[in-house]
C-alpha cells in the first residue's frame, strides 16, 4: 500500500508538473497572442486617426465649396437684377420713343394732310397716284371725305378703286 501510495504520489507530481509545464505554455501563448492584439489595436486606433483627419478635411472642403456655391449664386442674382433693371430701363425707353415717332408720324401725317388739302384736286390726285397704295391710302385717311372725294374723282378709275379698298379696311 505504501506502493501504491508512493506511485499515485509521483504520478500526481508528474501529472502536476505537466499541467504546470501547459499552463506555462498557455501563459506564454497568450502573452504573444496579447502583444499581437495589441499591435492591431494601435493600427486600428492609427487608421482611425486617419479617417478623422480625412473626415475633417473634406467637411472643410464642403464647406469651402458650399461658401463659392454661395457666393456666385449671390452673384448671379445681382447680375439678374441689374438685367432685370436694364431690360426695365430698355421698355420705358422703347415706350417712349414709340410715343414720339406716333406724334412725329402725327404731326408729319398731319403737315401732308395740311399740304394735299390745299392743293388742287387734279395735282394731288396725280401725285398720290405715283405713290404706294399703302402711303397714298394713309394720306387720304387723314383728309376730310369731301377732299378725298375730288381727289378720287380726279384719279385713274383702277387706282381710285384700289385706294378706296385700302380706305375701307
Amino acid at each position: 500500500m505504501k506502493i501504491l501510495f508512493l506511485i499515485t504520489f509521483a504520478l500526481s507530481s508528474l501529472i502536476a508538473l505537466e499541467t504546470s509545464d501547459r499552463l506555462f505554455d498557455c501563459t506564454e501563448i497568450f502573452k504573444e497572442r496579447k502583444s499581437e492584439l495589441l499591435i492591431e489595436l494601435e493600427r486600428i486606433d492609427e487608421q482611425k486617426q486617419a479617417l478623422a483627419a480625412l473626415k475633417a478635411a473634406t467637411e472643410e472642403l464642403l464647406k469651402k465649396k458650399e461658401n463659392n456655391l454661395n457666393q456666385k449664386e449671390e452673384a448671379v442674382d445681382a447680375k439678374l437684377l441689374e438685367i432685370t433693371q436694364k431690360e426695365n430701363s430698355v421698355k420705358t425707353m422703347l415706350e417712349r420713343n414709340e410715343k414720339v415717332l406716333k406724334e412725329a408720324k402725327s404731326t408729319k401725317m398731319s403737315k401732308i394732310a395740311q399740304t394735299f388739302a390745299k392743293m388742287k384736286a387734279a395735282s394731288a390726285s396725280n401725285i398720290l397716284s405715283d405713290m404706294d397704295k399703302h402711303e397714298a391710302a394713309a394720306i387720304l385717311t387723314s383728309l376730310k371725305p369731301k377732299t378725298v372725294g375730288q381727289i378720287l374723282t380726279k384719279m385713274d378709275p383702277k387706282k381710285a378703286s384700289e385706294l378706296t379698298l385700302l380706305l375701307s379696311k
